[in-house]
């Protein structure tokens, strides 16, 4: 409108010809040019504005990132830095450990240098000694050495054979008084001497199934009924392409007879999921239990042996589950017992206390809680503690020379032991060492808090943590795991690699009434 306008006035100016009208229209459009540069002006400052704080916040933004990174870079490398200093901590003891054994080491050997020097200079004093003694003699009997050695040979050679005719008649007038007792001996030495020994150990156990389809219900869903199962039981369930059968692997031979049990009677009743496996595995345990002790009775009663006390009774019945490198061990304990028996009464000793010693002789091995000692040492202490005789608790304690023998009853066990066939040998303390690792494996993972139960499982080669997810948040799952690990590294010797698995699952559980 304004541009007509200016047009309009621009047309009459020209034909009017008036000078007044042309000096009005030039007068509104510089007006209107100044209004038009001032709104310009106003809109250019305020988007400079705008931008200025767009730029700011993207700034801010920016920056917050930037230190954001710069903290979690801090944080890693502080964490990297302390590992490093752990791990010359570590080494700094262990040199600081090598140096002392060197010092001592260095001090033993000069010590020992210096009574070699001794002991070379004192030696050659008595070898001068003698030889100055040898020309001494030699000049008072008018003889040499090697004429006073025949001479005093002849006579010493005649009156040797005259003591020892007198000897031999001594010997024959003992031997009849002694015969008995030394005859018993003689057995006896014997019967250790050319015992035979075995060495086989079970460790794991065959659930057979009429079809494979079991195998699936088994696993569940995702897995979840087979890892119910594994943590209460602490056996290793291995399904594999195996027809017919499911493998159950564990070293403690009751816990694999537990999962036995209650995978029978979860199979035969066909509910199978998590809240029943738990409730079948523990009517299994409180059976089992009872089963134990109804046994150690049994072969109490089978033996003839009587008043032992109920905690003996019930390790005799935990027997019953233990293999004893391929023998049962409660058969290996009544075989012995029997053995024992029938040896002490051809030599005249007390059958029923040998009968006993021979059932309690590896009492040792099925304790409900094993400290680091020999089987035959635990055993022993039990059998004291529980009121058994002293020879009895000296026969279990010695049947491995473990402790000195004292009376004859402890070689006749050791003895009915070995032939029995159940020790290993040169093998028994191997498999040993390796039961006792399992159990540090699961010692060592129990003693971090958060650690609800810990199992061994693949002979040794994985360890399956169980945590409270309350306490232990996933992170803190990965950093327990290697923790784990690094002092497995750092404290246990073993061979191949120990894989550390950490299970953390969150369960909810509410009751309808």
């Amino acid at each position: 409108m304004d541009i007509i306008a200016l047009l309009i006035g621009l047309l009459a100016g020209l034909v009017g010809g008036g000078a007044v009208v042309f000096a009005v229209l030039n007068g509104m459009l510089r007006k209107r040019r100044e209004a038009i540069l001032k709104e310009a002006e106003a809109e250019g400052e305020a988007l400079k504005k705008e931008k200025i704080v767009q730029a700011k916040e993207k700034f801010l933004q920016l920056k917050e990132e930037h230190e954001k990174e710069v903290r979690d870079r801090d944080k890693k490398v502080q964490q990297g830095t302390d590992r490093l200093k752990q791990r010359e901590q570590q080494l700094s003891r262990q040199q600081q450990e090598l140096a002392n054994k060197e010092k001592q080491t260095d001090r033993v050997r000069q010590e020992m240098e210096r009574k070699i020097e001794g002991l070379d200079r004192r030696l050659e004093e008595t070898e001068k000694l003698h030889q100055r003694q040898v020309a001494s003699l030699e000049k008072v009997a008018n003889m040499n050495a090697e004429e006073a050695r025949q001479q005093l040979v002849g006579s010493l050679r005649d009156e040797a054979r005259t003591a020892a005719m007198a000897h031999v008649k001594e010997v024959q007038d003992e031997a009849k008084l002694t015969a008995n007792k030394e005859a018993k001996r003689i057995v006896i030495q014997t019967i250790q001497r050319v015992a035979t020994e075995h060495a086989i150990e079970n460790s794991v156990s065959v659930f057979n199934i009429e079809n494979d389809d079991v195998k699936g219900r088994i696993i569940g869903r995702e897995g979840r009924n087979i890892r119910t199962l594994e943590e209460a039981t602490g056996v290793e369930v291995i399904v594999d392409d195996t027809p017919g059968a499911i493998i159950l692997s564990c070293f403690d031979p009751v816990r694999r007879e537990i999962a036995r049990l209650s995978m029978h009677q979860l199979v035969k009743d066909g509910r199978i999921h998590p809240a029943r496996i738990e409730e079948v595995v523990a009517k299994t345990k409180r059976h089992l239990e009872e089963e134990i002790v109804e046994t150690g009775k049994r072969t109490c009663i089978d033996l003839g042996i009587h008043g032992l006390h109920g905690e003996l009774v019930r390790m005799v019945g935990r027997m019953k589950y233990r293999s004893s490198y391929g023998q049962n061990l409660l058969q290996h304990s009544r075989e012995v017992a029997n053995l024992s028996a029938i040896m002490a009464s051809e030599l005249g000793l007390n059958p029923k206390t040998a009968k006993r010693a021979g059932l309690l002789h590896d009492i040792g091995k099925v304790p409900d809680e094993e400290p680091e000692l020999p089987h035959a040492i635990l055993g022993m202490k039990l059998a004291e503690k529980f009121g058994e005789k002293p020879e009895v608790c000296n026969a279990i304690g010695a049947h491995h020379d473990e402790v000195e023998m004292t009376t004859l009853l402890s070689p006749i066990i050791q003895a009915c032991d070995a032939i029995s066939g159940a020790r290993p040998g040169a093998r028994r303390e191997a498999v040993e060492a390796y039961i006792q690792r399992l159990k540090d494996l699961e010692g060592l993972a129990m003693s971090y808090g958060g650690v609800t139960k810990a199992f061994a499982i693949q002979a040794g080669r994985e360890l399956r943590v169980m945590v409270e997810s309350e306490k232990i948040t996933d992170a803190q799952a990965d950093e327990l795991s290697m923790q784990i690990a690094q002092r497995i590294e750092n404290e246990m010797t073993y061979p191949g690699q120990v894989k550390i698995t950490v299970i953390r699952e969150k369960r909810s559980v509410a009751v309808a009434k």
